[in-house]
């Protein structure tokens, strides 16, 4: 299957979906940490896409995106991870493709965006090999319910943020706070992306399946700080892209993890046979999130913090996140990642930036930084792409302002606001202007 240069925006089941109760939707590991009062703002709601669907769909279609990044929650279509189908859990997701199919715009489907089951944390979670099992049946099940109509297929998203800020740091879901724990559990879910891409294929002869990386771009702060640049590199990069891309794990970053009690037993005790062959399964395409780029020095070799002032006020060249606005990196490492690994094709998956603009008293919302952002970042993978690397797709992160996960509607992305009390929906100015970038493009 052959797809022209998708223009799209991304979303994720929890930061959007809401409707926590509804067609007896399981219980995740986002849920129990919502319970537990670690996020600003509950997901139980969210942003109400579960019943504005349509009203969704429609802004969708008056956008003009060609493509729509989403993913399916794994507790609406299996509540409890391996147990029962839910028939609900797959109507809601039939609704939303054949509502896309009915307006021309295909569906991009991830699998996998953090939500695991409660039900299969408490027997171990991505610790354990048999989430893998529970996970490979999960996608053999929506390639059997979607196969017919979904081209483009993503195993997991950003496998470093679910292992490391959700069980090395505790931050993230589940809230874990060891490091051995958090490799583990980085190879398990890197294992699972290959295990998933073998019963896809399975199901859907013609499928193209990729995986979504995140990835943090890095440079030395000075002379004394390239032996930390490169320990950055290797543990927020160079530890994912390698193994998908048939390297392996990177041997400078097991002998310093080994050295330091992170791998008691090395590769050892991490590794079982036949597993790099399994997670360098080959890919149709490899996602890639970008959105800003750091400066290491010696002290913070493990940095991924902003390195600016997070919210409303932070300076000029700097989003609400306290990232970086560096569209030239998004060139760089486009170009970094074709030279390295050659990839077949690359979409970037994720590109967006928050910033909190309202409506004001006309009910106008003028996001002119978000503009500037995304016209920035487009003209970077146009330049990228002018070198002869192969992206083709660009996902705006994200179509609705939505749970940000910790942070909740703090931090909004959206190119349309969301009015977290009643669900209202305002198309930013930002909404219009991709609407005329898409249709006068040249990519």
């Amino acid at each position: 299957m052959t797809h022209p240069f998708a223009w799209g925006v991304a979303t994720s089941a929890y930061q959007i979906e809401g409707g926590r109760h509804e067609g007896g939707k399981g219980v995740s590991i986002w849920d129990r940490f919502s319970d537990e009062g670690r996020l600003r703002d509950r997901g139980d709601v969210a942003s109400d896409h579960y019943h504005r669907l349509d009203e969704d769909l429609d802004l969708l279609a008056d956008l003009g995106v060609t493509a729509y990044r989403f993913s399916t929650a794994w507790t609406r279509i299996i509540p409890d991870g391996d147990g029962p189908i839910s028939r609900d859990g797959v109507n809601f997701y039939e609704r939303l493709i054949a509502g896309l199919e009915e307006r021309a715009i295909e569906p991009c489907l991830t699998l996998y965006h953090w939500d695991l089951p409660q039900a299969l944390q408490e027997r171990g979670g991505w610790r354990s090999r048999g989430t893998i099992d529970a996970f490979a049946r999960y996608a053999t099940v929506v390639a059997e319910s979607f196969g017919d109509r979904v081209g483009r297929w993503i195993t997991q998203n950003e496998p470093w943020v679910a292992a490391f800020p959700g069980h090395r740091d505790g931050v993230f879901a589940p809230g874990l706070t060891s490091w051995e724990t958090a490799l583990i559990v980085a190879h398990n879910l890197l294992l699972s992306h290959g295990r998933a891409t073998e019963a896809i294929r399975r199901v859907v002869a013609d499928a193209q399946i990729g995986i979504a990386l995140d990835c943090r771009p890095s440079a030395p702060a000075n002379d004394d700080s390239v032996e930390a640049n490169r320990y950055f590199d290797g543990f927020r990069n160079r530890w994912f892209f390698d193994p998908v891309f048939g390297r392996g794990y990177p041997e400078d970053m097991v002998s310093v993890y080994t050295a330091r009690g992170h791998l008691p037993s090395g590769l050892d005790g991490l590794v079982a046979d036949g597993d790099m062959d399994e997670i360098a399964t080959p890919i149709d395409f490899l996602g890639l999130n970008y959105y800003t780029t750091v400066t290491i020095s010696a002290q913070n070799e493990e940095s991924d913090e902003p390195e600016g002032i997070v919210g409303p006020d932070a300076p000029e060249g700097f989003t609400e996140m306290g990232w970086s606005n560096d569209p030239g990196g998004l060139t760089v490492f486009l170009q970094r990642v074709a030279e390295t690994y050659d990839p077949v094709s690359i979409l970037v998956t994720e590109n967006g930036a928050s910033y909190s603009d309202a409506p004001d008293r006309n009910g106008r919302i003028e996001d002119d930084r978000r503009i500037a952002y995304l016209d920035a970042h487009i003209s970077a993978v146009e330049e990228a792409r002018d070198s002869g690397v192969p992206v083709d797709g660009y996902f705006v992160w994200s179509f609705l302002d939505n749970i940000e996960w910790t942070q909740g509607f703090s931090q909004r992305f959206g190119l349309v606001w969301v009015d977290k009390d009643t669900g209202k929906r305002v198309p930013k100015d930002s909404y219009y202007w991709y609407r005329d970038r898409i249709r006068g493009t040249r990519l």
